[in-house]
């Protein structure tokens, strides 16, 4: 856990290095570092990112994987990469165009130099560029000779000779030994924006600790790759950017599916209530299952089933049983999970399902992120079966809305999703460390006598006196949640129609519908306990963009730059999707226009539609990629200028 203490003051910035080397500052800065899926791409861009978390920068990043396990070293396909904005101002997106790329090898370069600036400084391994690794990427002539980088601030360094010759004196394996070459890049880049070298050293000693010869030789290399930049004058100045003002706290730097497990956890630890977690390992959910398997000692268990339908079973008993039950999947798992889900729905259990969503269908784009669940998590189940619906808008929301999740599931009897998406899951972010008491309460009260002094015999006289009535609803037609194995609180659960107050088991058709609308208006009945939907910019106006899950960062800096220039467009965004927050139709009718951007083929687009009947238009995207700002503004002034 990497924490630091933010006071909210910059600190004075010199106008040289040392006397020597002029330093330029930079309000913000978007880097790259990518390779192959073995060259430790991930492992420089997180420790980059942590150290300039340390510093005080803003950050956001966007790790990227390459979908194929084993892709053939050196293709296209086995591309990864880290990009990491951090900045002296607040940021919401992981950056637009880069700044600075290192490259690796050339597939590297060819799959990611189209988002590099003109001018932007290219940083290239020459060592990983001979005629085998140029052929695998489709090259017939080597670009580091051609000109065509003629626009780049080319940067030509023998990564790999280097850092042989920094760690020949320690004792590694030739395969060892190239592992290392991450590190000698990571310093160079350290070196280039004025990172100090202390964060990374200290997680090497702690990492590497055990094995001395492998500590030895990163800490070399990576001290190599720095003293190499600050020797070898690469280029006339190197950057700072200073510290971002931010509120005074304790901050850590938190991915988004970190922050679903501690979201959990602080939500049943409060509640009182011991959680189950049930999944089956997919992709991108799968690290919510690690961070949660370490949490034993708050009474967390963890499972990891041989199935998808297997892991909701076992957490829909869970909650039977009066624990916190939750499962974690990706699209293609709720797929499975889907019939399950309805006998919750039907036996009114709490239950948390959380849905990473990825590119689909089946398979899909297994590494990419998408928008795609929306109307699956909607109507993904036979017959008339709603569920709430959350979606965290950043990596940090991940916590309150999982915790989120876990009110309404328990207070309302139901299951909730929460869907979040790879680059919420994978992408990181400042989080702002909360005060255990300024998180709301969550008070679980499980009844415990059935005599009839406690609300539950019907007023017409269904039941006896005495007798437990499980579907006797409170004023918010939640029933009531009892423990297994509490005398006289016997009772029929299962996947058949009820009869409304006894729960018995029930064919009457009248009462089936009773049931159906019984059902959806508890539903509906959440956005009584929710928040109204807030706007950013002007109460009524031209333009309204509207959208829900990861896109808010990029929506909402693309509306701040269009209220810059003038127009009148504001911004909202949706994190209840079901049910919507009670003003919802209010807001959309106070603008003239309305845009939904989303990852998806227009989705939230066709619930509005449908529901508010406003005349939204939708701006779509399904490249696996998050939106970009300029995408955004593109369309907002393009909207505009019609009008």
């Amino acid at each position: 856990m990497t924490a630091a203490n933010a006071s909210g003051d910059s600190s004075p910035v010199d106008a040289v290095r040392n006397g020597s080397r002029p330093v330029q500052e930079l309000e913000s800065v978007t880097i790259r570092f990518a390779g192959d899926s073995g060259d430790g791409m991930q492992l420089a861009g997180t420790q980059f990112t942590n150290t300039s978390a340390i510093l005080g920068n803003d950050i956001s990043t966007l790790p990227d994987f390459p979908a194929e396990i084993r892709a053939p070293a050196g293709t296209l396909a086995g591309v990864s990469g880290f990009q990491v904005h951090f900045s002296s101002s607040e940021i919401f997106t992981p950056g637009d165009r880069l700044n600075t790329l290192v490259a690796m090898n050339p597939a590297a370069l060819k799959t990611n130099l189209r988002d590099l600036e003109d001018g932007g400084i290219l940083l290239v391994n020459t060592d990983g560029f001979g005629t085998s690794d140029l052929v695998k990427a489709n090259y017939k002539v080597n670009p580091l000779e051609d000109g065509s980088l003629k626009n780049y601030r080319l940067v030509k360094v023998a990564i790999n000779k280097l850092n042989k010759e920094a760690v020949k004196e320690v004792k590694l394996s030739p395969r060892e030994v190239d592992r290392c070459k991450n590190f000698f890049a990571l310093g160079l880049v350290c070196w280039l924006y004025e990172r100090p070298l202390e964060p990374t050293l200290k997680w090497i000693r702690e990492k590497f600790g055990k094995n001395p010869a492998v500590m030895e030789a990163n800490t070399l290399t990576l001290k190599a790759g720095y003293n190499y930049g600050d020797t070898v004058e690469l280029l006339p100045v190197h950057y700072r950017v200073p510290k971002a003002k931010i509120a005074p706290g304790t901050y850590r730097k938190i991915t988004g599916n970190e922050a679903m497990a501690l979201g959990l956890v602080a939500a049943t630890q409060l509640a009182k209530k011991q959680m189950l977690y049930a999944t089956y390992p997919i992709t991108p959910a799968s690290d919510i299952l690690h961070q949660l398997a370490d949490m034993k000692r708050y009474g967390v268990k963890t499972m990891q089933a041989e199935d998808e339908i297997a892991a909701v079973g076992m957490a829909i008993g869970a909650s039977f049983g009066g624990a916190v039950g939750v499962t974690g999947t990706s699209g293609p798992g709720v797929c499975l999970k889907s019939e399950a889900i309805g006998l919750a729905v039907m036996t009114e259990l709490p239950l948390v399902i959380i849905d990473v969503q990825r590119g689909g269908p089946s398979t899909g784009l297994p590494t990419k992120t998408e928008q795609a669940d929306l109307l699956q998590a909607m109507f993904g189940r036979n017959g008339e079966c709603p569920v709430p619906i959350l979606a965290p808008q950043s990596p940090s929301d991940c916590f309150d809305m999982v915790y989120e999740a876990v009110r309404i599931a328990t207070r309302f009897m139901t299951p909730v999703f929460v869907l979040s998406d790879g680059y919420l899951a994978n992408g990181a972010e400042p989080w702002a460390i909360p005060k255990i008491d300024s998180l709301p309460k969550i008070e679980i009260k499980h009844i415990t006598t059935p005599n009839s002094t406690d609300g539950q015999t019907h007023e017409n006289g269904a039941g006896e006196p005495g007798k437990y009535l499980p579907y006797k609803r409170d004023e918010l037609l939640a029933r009531p949640w009892a423990v297994p194995g509490t005398p006289g609180l016997e009772h029929r659960i299962g996947g058949l129609e009820k009869q409304d107050i006894t729960g018995n088991i029930s064919y009457d058709s009248a009462n089936h519908e009773h049931m159906i609308h019984t059902r959806a208006k508890k539903v509906e009945n959440i956005a009584l306990t929710i928040p109204d939907l807030t706007v950013s910019g002007p109460e009524e106006g031209d333009l309204l963009v509207i959208g829900w899950g990861g896109t808010h960062g990029s929506l909402y800096t693309a509306v701040q730059r269009a209220q810059r220039k003038g127009y009148k467009v504001a911004h909202a965004h949706l994190r209840y999707l079901n049910p919507m927050p009670k003003n919802t139709g209010e807001v959309l009718a106070r603008y003239k226009k309305v845009l939904v951007p989303e990852l998806n083929c227009g989705q939230l687009l066709m619930l509005l539609r449908s529901k508010y009947l406003v005349p939204a238009e939708g701006l779509n995207k399904v490249q696996g990629k998050p939106f970009l700002v300029s995408e955004i503004e593109a369309k907002i002034e393009q909207l505009l200028a019609a009008s």
